[in-house]
């Protein structure tokens, strides 16, 4: 089986928003992640990060671009997990933690402040260097 999520990456000013995972979640806890979560049945990926970054961040979303996808194999005895990591470059409101039992607190980061070695995957680090750099050049 293949469970299919998304990510918002929010970047504003040479910098990514990025979640703290609160240690209590099962999956990934006590770690930087970026804001998202699953793909409902019927919805698309676009609009999973649309609707997702509103539950999370409460803002909406108003320039996003699909930007990787992500693979990570199953663990034995688990699911293959697809990840759509979308570039959200525009946006209406103020990121705030709107869901305090998933993020215990929020923070943007630049190139040279990544948390690398409290990251969520280790394809996590190469992503936000990319993007950061991508955004550096333009």
């Amino acid at each position: 089986m293949i469970v299919h999520v998304v990510g918002g990456l929010l970047v504003a000013d040479g910098r990514v928003l990025l979640g703290h995972r609160h240690p209590a979640r099962r999956w990934y806890p006590d770690v930087w992640d970026i804001p998202g979560g699953h793909v409902e049945p019927g919805e698309s990926s676009r609009a999973a990060v649309v609707r997702e970054v509103r539950e999370e961040l409460g803002v909406t979303v108003r320039s996003a671009h699909e930007h990787e996808r992500i693979r990570v194999p199953a663990a034995p005895g688990g699911d293959d997990v697809v990840i759509d990591v979308w570039l959200v470059t525009a946006w209406v409101g103020t990121p705030v933690n709107r869901a305090p039992e998933e993020h215990d607190a929020l923070a943007w980061f630049g190139v040279d402040d990544l948390p690398t070695t409290e990251l969520a995957h280790p394809a996590l680090d190469g992503l936000l260097r990319r993007v950061l750099e991508e955004v550096r050049r333009a």
